[in-house]
């Protein structure tokens, strides 16, 4: 491991919220809330835009001033102390570069506020550079990098100041697919290496599940519920958990996931009636598209090969579905129905890069 690394491991701390609300006029954006962040954890904050992710990973760096709870980091309580003094590192989606400066000079701004020696300057960006794979750009500015780089750039400059805890924004949110999925993996290594606290906002379920140890699901400004990925997909605390981090069907008032949907060839007590929509095979599995009868609702199922074959399905024919014996289901009250509205646009606001914060 090399010394940067090393450095920024000994200096991470947890964090902890309590009982954080949040109001924006009449509108209120946190309700209630209650988060332990481990030590040299990384944590995601999932939810659909308007669940408040952005608003908590946005108070415990003091951008915003809850309305009443407190937030510690290390122990210590930031009720008190502005945002250059919180030692936490910050990320935006769109990067916050210095257009100016060149890869060198945008991760060693930090420093140079702070007022470190040159040569100790020079070999922390040196090293943070080699650290986020960016050896050889050192002399490049922001327009001549790729997206993922001057994201790359933009999470150098975070770590050069040494942050107690990193706080990212949605941070590949404006790149495309690929690059995303390149980032993931390479942000997963990075903190296997760092090992600094590490809190995330995203809406993407498998961006969340793919990185984080901990996964924190938001809705409407409260926690429904936390933990690893597997707890949360296998042991979802409500309907609302369940059908946000994985697919799931309506069949007769339960909600159910597509690999737990049963296709019958007659009816059963129990069973939906379907018409075969569209059969599609993927290697060793497939999936069946159907529409319930008479409603027409979409429905999907997720089979294996040798269950297609033995059920020999074809389009416009009838079928009957179920949920499997051993399949976790919930009730379906229609809290899903809303899931997906959009975030008031009045909440935030772009913040200006202020000299000395480490974004």
């Amino acid at each position: 491991m090399n010394a940067i690394a090393e450095n920024l491991k000994t200096v991470s701390h947890g964090i902890e919220v309590r009982e954080v609300n949040k109001e924006f006029g009449d509108f209120q954006a946190l309700k209630d809330v209650d988060l332990i962040v481990p030590d040299g954890s990384m944590t995601a904050l999932l939810g659909p835009s308007g669940s408040g992710k952005s608003t908590l990973l946005r108070t415990i760096a003091g951008l915003e001033v809850p309305t009443t709870g407190q937030v510690f980091i290390g122990g210590e309580d930031q009720a008190k102390k502005p945002v250059r003094t919180r030692n936490v590192g910050f990320v935006f989606q769109h990067y916050a570069a210095f257009k100016h400066m060149t890869v060198f000079d945008n991760i060693a701004f930090g420093l140079k506020v702070r007022k470190w020696d040159k040569q100790k300057t020079r070999d922390r960006v040196t090293e943070l550079i080699d650290l986020v794979q960016l050896t050889g750009l050192a002399k490049r500015y922001p327009s001549q990098l790729s997206g993922g780089q001057r994201q790359r750039m933009a999470l150098a400059r975070a770590l050069a100041v040494e942050p107690s805890v990193l706080l990212l924004d949605e941070p590949f949110g404006a790149l495309d697919a690929k690059v995303r999925k390149d980032l993931r993996t390479w942000l997963r290594r990075l903190h296997d290496e760092v090992h600094v606290t590490t809190i995330f906002v995203t809406h993407d379920q498998e961006e969340a599940m793919d990185i984080a140890q901990q996964i924190v699901v938001m809705n409407e400004g409260q926690i429904e519920q936390t933990g690893s990925a597997t707890e949360l997909y296998d042991q979802p605390a409500n309907e609302f958990v369940m059908g946000f981090v994985g697919e799931v069907n309506s069949l007769d008032g339960k909600l159910v996931r597509p690999h737990d949907t049963e296709i019958l060839p007659a009816p059963t007590p129990g069973a939906v009636e379907v018409e075969i929509d569209r059969v599609v095979r993927l290697g060793f599995s497939g999936r069946v598209e159907m529409l319930t009868v008479p409603e027409k609702k979409e429905v999907w199922a997720q089979l294996t090969r040798s269950e297609l074959e033995t059920l020999n399905l074809e389009s416009g024919t009838k079928a009957y579905v179920r949920p499997r014996p051993d399949a976790v289901t919930k009730e379906d009250t229609g809290a899903l129905d809303d899931a997906f509205k959009e975030e008031n646009p009045a909440i935030h606001k772009p913040t200006s890069v202020e000299p000395g914060l480490p974004v």
